[in-house]
């Protein structure tokens, strides 16, 4: 009976075990569908590429010398090269959550500084976007998880700010504004870093600029500050701070 009760016990656990492995089986075949059609895509593009400018992956292969460096936030509905209408290896792209730009984040300024120093981009522009998830969770302290230790440097944005934020009745109006704001101060934080500060002293052209993305139309808008140098940085800050109402 004992040897019996053991033998049914070590069936009804192998039960769950081949259901298991079937329905993995099941998801990895749908994988690799969804990876083939990737593939196929880009096959897709590149020949239509090359049949637009033969030679242009041959060319790319051996320099980029990109003018311009986005700093745009990680959502996978504001793609860089697609809202410019650039191809590649003629913008120089960093993303994370909600487009922020801290002094301790090693990957950000490696980025900031191969870009300004090597590559010598002439632009740099902080991109923020209407409908940024990580700035609604900011702005209503939403726990998302680890996110949220990044999102903390939004929150800072939030409460520099919150007096002009509750002015506004709308909590579609306060996300925006949010937004927006958030975008001019990541701007400042790039122009605060000793990298364009050195190039600056040095007289290398470049002007750092703030912009918002809608996704509800796909078009960028200028925030109204753009500094090519120290002295331009206050005062362009102070002055589209005032075209959004938050002087």
């Amino acid at each position: 009976m004992g040897s019996h009760l053991r033998n049914r016990g070590r069936r009804l656990r192998r039960c769950p075990r081949a259901a298991s492995t079937a329905h993995t089986f099941t998801d990895q075949g749908f994988a690799v569908k969804q990876l083939t059609e990737l593939l196929e895509r880009n096959a897709a593009w590149a020949a239509a590429v090359e049949a637009q400018q033969p030679g242009f992956f041959e060319k790319l292969a051996r320099l980029q010398a990109p003018k311009y460096l986005w700093i745009g936030c990680a959502d996978s509905r504001v793609p860089a090269n697609e809202i410019t209408g650039l191809l590649p290896g003629e913008i120089f792209v960093h993303r994370n959550i909600a487009n922020v730009v801290v002094h301790t984040d090693l990957n950000c300024l490696s980025v900031i500084q191969f870009a300004v120093d090597v590559l010598k981009v002439e632009h740099i522009m902080v991109v923020g976007h209407y409908g940024c998830g990580g700035v609604h969770a900011a702005l209503h302290n939403r726990r998302l998880g680890l996110v949220d230790n990044w999102i903390r440097h939004v929150q800072d944005v939030r409460d520099k700010h919150l007096p002009v934020l509750e002015k506004l009745t709308l909590v579609g109006d306060q996300e925006n504004r949010l937004c927006e704001l958030n975008a001019l101060e990541q701007v400042v934080h790039v122009c605060e870093t000793s990298i364009v500060q050195d190039a600056w002293a040095r007289g290398q052209k470049l002007v750092v600029h703030a912009w918002i993305y809608g996704l509800v139309d796909g078009r960028v808008r200028d925030l109204g500050l753009a500094a090519s140098s120290p002295e331009e940085v206050a005062s362009g800050y102070r002055e589209a701070l005032a075209r959004l109402g938050a002087a």
